[in-house]
């Protein structure tokens, strides 16, 4: 297994955001598909990493499928099942036919798909786009968009179940993530008996509390600040 490290801060090499991500966002949700109305929650969460990610991108061809780790046939059908209105903002043929992640990324993702609660496309296109969302320097909710931590919970419980149950003291996912793949790995990461007992705790599962993401770049704030 490659080396884990557990606070990467790698840079992304995407541009910086010029794009409103809250107008995208809204633009997104304005035109909800058959899908989205019969479930508005997975539709948000897809919104919202597509607004970040488009702003992300900025106009600029393929990098998209680089935010978001995928390719452009699961791009293309992720954006006509939740968000048609995508299809104005960006060009899905300039878009790269397959995406490779790298061997961090890749494990997270594979670590997601053995604990995936159904065998869908969106918990498919989830384990992708969450490995690489991971790999940002802000809580990883704020890294997909979403409003707040609890929608995160949320999508952990709904999408990978049995993998959310296990973080019953509520570590940060980011953290509970890499401690999972180490754990299954045979590695121990803490040499304190307890996580009460560790000077780190803090670390672990502190405050999770902040703007997200689509607020943070309304205002022309950076997104790593």
């Amino acid at each position: 297994m490659a080396f884990l490290s557990e606070d990467r801060r790698a840079e992304s090499g995407l541009p910086q955001p010029d794009l409103d991500v809250t107008d995208i966002y809204v633009r997104l949700r304005s035109r909800p598909s058959d899908f989205g109305r019969d479930d508005p929650f997975t539709a948000h969460m897809f919104c919202c990493v597509l607004a970040l990610g488009l702003s992300e991108a900025a106009g600029r061809p393929g990098w998209l499928a680089q935010s978001l780790a995928l390719g452009r046939e699961d791009l293309t059908c992720l954006i006509e099942r939740w968000a048609p209105e995508a299809h104005s903002l960006l060009d899905l043929a300039s878009e790269p036919e397959a995406i490779e992640l790298d061997d961090e990324e890749d494990q997270i993702r594979e670590l997601l798909l053995r604990f995936r609660g159904d065998s869908s496309d969106e918990s498919a296109w989830l384990a992708a786009i969450l490995a690489k969302r991971a790999m940002s320097p802000r809580h990883l909710w704020q890294d997909l968009g979403l409003a707040k931590r609890d929608e995160l919970g949320r999508l952990m419980q709904e999408r990978f179940p049995s993998l959310a149950s296990r973080n019953v003291n509520h570590m940060k996912w980011k953290k509970f993530l890499y401690r999972s793949l180490c754990e299954m790995e045979g590695f121990v990461l803490c040499a304190a008996p307890t996580c009460r007992e560790c000077s780190d705790f803090h670390d672990c599962f502190g405050d999770e509390s902040g703007e997200s993401a689509l607020a943070r770049l309304s205002h022309g704030k950076p997104s790593n600040s």
